[in-house]
């Protein structure tokens, strides 16, 4: 069942069903994904400060998948990010995953704040 997720409630809700459908203790779930078991019961009451990486190891633990629906627009960049990853940007400078209007292909456009193109 896809179940839209809105708010950290209602992933904690589909992780505590998940999990006690499943028959698995609270504090066995936590340990199994290497986080502390007050972790699991914020995340499961919805607190709004979780660090991601860490619900996604429980998510992960509990055989839960967490899926983002890209736009279709975003699809190009998206695919061109993860093929090439992110670069740090020089001062003055901003990263894009794509030609920016200036005809750069290296990933890169300048920003000369003036407005007017050199």
């Amino acid at each position: 069942m896809r179940v839209p997720i809105h708010t950290v409630s209602d992933l904690g809700l589909a992780l505590r069903a998940t999990r006690k459908a499943q028959g698995v203790r609270g504090d066995d779930l936590a340990g199994a994904a290497g986080v502390g078991h007050v972790f699991l019961i914020d995340v499961e009451h919805g607190k709004d400060t979780v660090q991601l990486g860490r619900v996604l190891r429980l998510l992960d633990e509990a055989g839960l998948r967490l899926t983002v629906d890209v736009p279709t627009e975003a699809e190009p960049v998206f695919a061109t990010l993860r093929t090439n990853g992110l670069r740090r940007a020089k001062r003055g400078q901003r990263v894009l995953a794509d030609t920016d209007t200036d005809g750069a292909t290296d990933g890169t456009a300048s920003l000369s704040g003036s407005g007017t193109d050199e």
